[in-house]
């Protein structure tokens, strides 16, 4: 990409047809979803028909292959989408999740069968994605879960509760984490498709959150939520901490993406409101103090930005590794969250102010050193590659 904010700097990664892509994306949300995004947030959720007019513009599952109904593409194909959707200030719209996490799930580690029925409907729009991994008393420790599958003849029988989970309240189908051998620990837990007009299951509250307040997060509950044995991620069972230790580095690595996107609009309306803000007799970018939180945060901005496009460039060729993206993922969010915070304070009062890109982009960016496992845990991770 190239950035308004770095007048020299390209994204070494992106082509021609990935920048047809971009301007196609750009209009798309600005245009379509932009103009609904205060409408959203106000009641907490955005509309389901969202995701039909994604669909209808080839927005949905972009690096799903075209003999599922996919875009065909790669993983640039999703982060040149996700940009322009974040730099729109759509983050509450769930596709991060839909696209990039729940659907190579399913193309991974699916059936034939599993891939043709439920990857078409997904790259339309007609099925929303989940995964639900957060159980009430389980964060980042998912070889704590509770959440129990436990077959009987050719079905599974599931019992437990899920909360904090992305597209809780639009998804069609939910991955769940569950434990199909209590007794092996983390070496017990599968990934279970449940589709979520099933008679066992049962979403609950949208759930109110400090920031992102289009999207829905919701509680779920599986009280004798039975499914076919057919439903089951991979070939054979306990197979699902492997899976998700496989799946989580794309997971963070997205994270990270998503982190530089906010550092970026945050110094793109930021210095659009110093040039124009007065106080004292000159604008407040011609301040010296202005002008050094602002080089400061250009500075590293540019940092994460070629950090996050040089593991693009390894993750395409399959060697991002989990620490490695773990550090993309503690990183990036802890500076988005510093530097947001530079940009609210240089808007001043203002700053504090709903009506305010910034203010929103504030409480927005708290959630990324969270989810996705917090920072500590990526922190972790990243110490037994010392």
């Amino acid at each position: 990409m190239t950035n308004p904010i770095f007048q020299n700097y390209t994204s070494p990664w992106e082509n021609d047809e990935l920048r047809i892509l971009r301007d196609a994306a750009r209009k798309f949300f600005q245009s379509e979803f932009k103009p609904k995004n205060d409408r959203w947030i106000e009641a907490g959720i955005v509309d389901r028909d969202a995701w039909f007019l994604a669909g209808e513009a080839g927005l949905l599952c972009a690096e799903i292959p075209a003999e599922y109904g996919g875009g065909g593409g790669d993983y640039r194909h999703e982060t040149v989408i996700m940009e322009e959707m974040l730099y729109a200030g759509l983050g509450g719209f769930g596709n991060q999740v839909h696209s990039t996490i729940v659907a190579p799930y399913i193309l991974n580690y699916g059936s034939e069968e599993q891939r043709r029925r439920w990857l078409p409907k997904m790259a339309t729009g007609e099925t929303v994605g989940a995964i639900a991994m957060t159980e009430p008393n389980t964060g980042s420790d998912l070889q704590a879960v509770r959440t129990t599958a436990i077959r009987q003849d050719d079905h599974y029988v599931i019992n437990g509760a899920k909360t904090y989970i992305s597209n809780g309240q639009h998804c069609g189908l939910v991955i769940v984490v569950a434990k199909t051998d209590p007794a092996l620990g983390g070496r017990g837990i599968s990934l279970v498709v449940v589709e979520t007009d099933n008679p066992g299951f049962k979403r609950g509250r949208n759930l109110k959150k400090l920031g992102q307040h289009s999207a829905d997060t919701s509680e779920m509950f599986f009280d004798d939520c039975r499914v076919p044995v057919t439903n089951l991620l991979g070939e054979e069972e306990g197979k699902g901490f492997v899976q998700l230790m496989q799946q989580l580095p794309q997971e963070r690595f997205n994270i990270a993406q998503a982190a530089v996107c906010g550092i970026e609009r945050a110094l793109e309306v930021t210095l659009d409101f110093v040039k124009q803000r007065k106080a004292f007799g000159q604008r407040v970018i011609d301040f010296q103090n202005s002008k050094f939180k602002l080089a400061e945060c250009k500075t590293e901005a540019l940092v994460a930005r070629t950090f996050v496009d040089q593991l693009l460039l390894q993750h395409l060729e399959g060697k991002l590794d989990a620490a490695t993206a773990s550090m993309a993922k503690y990183w990036c969010t802890q500076k988005q969250n510093e530097i947001v915070d530079e940009c609210l304070q240089l808007h001043g009062g203002a700053g504090y102010m709903d009506e305010y890109e910034i203010s929103r982009m504030y409480a927005d960016a708290r959630v990324q050193k969270i989810y996705g496992g917090t920072n500590e845990i990526m922190k972790e991770l990243i110490s037994r590659s010392l």
